[in-house]
């Protein structure tokens, strides 16, 4: 773990689950049916690994 969150929206399938864990780092786009990363640097850390192992898809990752 390390570095900024990122979500691969071409993997996405907006279900929705890393805002209902992280809803403070991540936020569904509505319009584009994806999830997006509203603050890519910050947040509980707890809260967003959790996101990674809840995400169907496993398309959110740490980048350095």
């Amino acid at each position: 773990m390390a570095g900024k969150v990122v979500i691969d929206r071409d993997e996405c399938i907006g279900c929705g689950n890393c805002e209902q864990v992280c809803p403070e780092v991540f936020r569904l786009d509505e319009e584009a049916g994806k999830a997006e990363v509203i603050k890519p640097e910050g947040g509980p850390v707890d809260e967003i690994q959790d996101a990674m192992d809840n995400c169907p898809m496993e398309c959110i990752s740490w980048e350095e």
